[in-house]
């Protein structure tokens, strides 16, 4: 379903990700004074690249890093077993997995264009197993959440981004086009380490009007450090609603476009908290791509009896913000310690029936002095849904004469989901990640009448 796509990056992809793109080095030194100590994320669920599988490949690997190219290859699979609820209550264990390839190559040193790079992203995805769709909510009403947040509707190989960036004025501006994707720039505060969607990174997404990681789409980006903890982003990139498609995993057209996204971003790194990291932000995600209302007609009453059909709105909007805020230090350890995290998505409810979304855990690396780069984390997300959405399920009712619930033909009006996870992750090896989880659904996809779920999930990353 293209309005909720998956946001996976693995960590270690994020992380190089981080490091080239941002031109900021993740540091993970471990006795430096908070106070005087570069900003890094490591504490906030951000982890450095880790030495691989295939380790240096018998040499090729820093053969191609001496001529300014990196990568990293992934691999992530996600398990998710409905333990009990739901919907259907028959029980299934779906599956879903993908490797992914990001890469960039520093032209600085062939070109003598200040921190010029090409910088490209691949991802495979296989399996179209969706234990949310399958057996969690009913079918009649549209997603909220995903229990795989990596699930994306078909096995396709994709182009996920392929873009040319550069810095001006001794580093403080950067500029981005290409074939491009959100995640390059915008939105990138809190990782994306829990398996259910609305848990994993920010909540932009919901804008239903951009997609998720590996999608591309035509567009340019500045990003200006105000100071050097402030920036501010922005940007032109196309609205295509078949961006998604199989069509379009490898298209350089733009074919399919109905309009521009202006995307503004402020991003502020910080010690202010206790001298610890913290990152926040505030965006806002305008698109004067046409939307089709969600109750109200051309002539002004319910769209779904107007011989016109269903009003347009060419200028619709989005607002994002958060937080992830380390607030606890191991003693001889910057790393390791707690941080919290807070997202909050609102949407333009006349042509987004996702109104608001809004999310909030913790995070805790090495809780465990034997086990020092394990992570446990808890988190509980909210949506709520459009009214309007709802008053389009009820009036389609009215107008057919069903209210039975159990009628197939019957539209449940939703009102609010709760989803929350707990999970355990182990570095079984620097290259090897296990990650048991449990989620507990309240009212899945939004429908009172559906009985609440627990599932059961299992992640596997693996770096190569």
């Amino acid at each position: 379903m293209k309005s909720l796509l998956p946001r996976s990056m693995t960590l270690a992809a994020l992380a190089l990700w981080c490091s080239q793109a941002q031109a900021e080095t993740l540091q993970t030194g471990k006795d430096v004074e908070a106070p005087t100590a570069k900003w890094e994320g490591v504490a906030l669920g951000f982890e450095p690249p880790q030495p691989g599988l295939l380790g240096d490949m018998l040499g090729i690997r820093p053969i191609l890093e001496d001529h300014g190219f990196h990568y990293n290859l992934g691999y992530l699979s996600q398990l998710s077993y409905n333990a009990g609820g739901g919907y259907n209550h028959d029980k299934q264990a779906s599956y879903i997995d993908q490797f992914s390839l990001t890469f960039s190559q520093d032209l600085q040193a062939l070109t003598g264009i200040p921190d010029a790079a090409i910088e490209g992203n691949i991802v495979n995805r296989n399996h179209d197993n969706n234990l949310t769709r399958d057996r969690l909510q009913d079918p009649r009403v549209g997603l909220t959440d995903l229990s795989q947040e990596s699930f994306g509707g078909q096995s396709i190989t994709r182009l996920g981004w392929l873009t040319f960036s550069r810095s001006f004025l001794e580093q403080r501006l950067q500029w981005r086009i290409g074939m491009m994707n959100k995640v390059q720039d915008f939105d990138q505060i809190i990782p994306c380490d829990f398996q259910t969607l609305t848990l994993c990174g920010g909540k932009s997404a919901n804008s239903l009007t951009w997609y998720n990681w590996n999608v591309h789409y035509w567009g340019t980006t500045l990003q200006y450090k105000l100071t050097d903890g402030l920036t501010l982003k922005g940007g032109v990139m196309e609205q295509n609603p078949s961006a998604p498609s199989r069509s379009h995993a490898w298209s350089w057209s733009t074919k399919g476009s109905k309009g521009f996204l202006l995307p503004m971003e402020l991003e502020l790194k910080t010690h202010a908290v206790n001298q610890l990291p913290g990152v926040y932000n505030l965006g806002v995600l305008f698109t004067n791509a046409r939307q089709s209302d969600l109750y109200e007609g051309v002539s002004g009453g319910p769209g779904a009896s107007d011989p016109q059909g269903y009003r347009n709105h060419d200028r619709t909007w989005f607002l994002y913000t958060g937080f992830n805020q380390q607030v606890t230090r191991h003693a001889d350890d910057v790393n390791r310690g707690l941080s919290v995290f807070y997202s909050l998505g609102l949407g333009d409810q006349r042509s987004n029936y996702l109104h608001w979304s809004t999310s909030t855990g913790i995070r805790y690396r090495g809780l465990f002095d034997a086990r020092p780069d394990d992570w446990l984390g808890l988190g509980v997300s909210v949506v709520k849904l459009s009214d309007r959405y709802k008053d389009n399920q009820r009036y389609l009712n009215q107008m057919s004469g069903i209210s039975d619930y159990h009628d197939p033909n019957y539209r449940p009006v939703p009102g609010h989901s709760v989803t929350a996870e707990l999970y355990y992750r182990v570095n079984v090896t620097p290259w090897l990640q296990l990650q048991p989880g449990l989620q507990y659904w309240h009212h899945p996809a939004g429908v009172s009448e559906t009985q609440d779920a627990w599932v059961t999930a299992l992640k596997t990353v693996v770096t190569f």
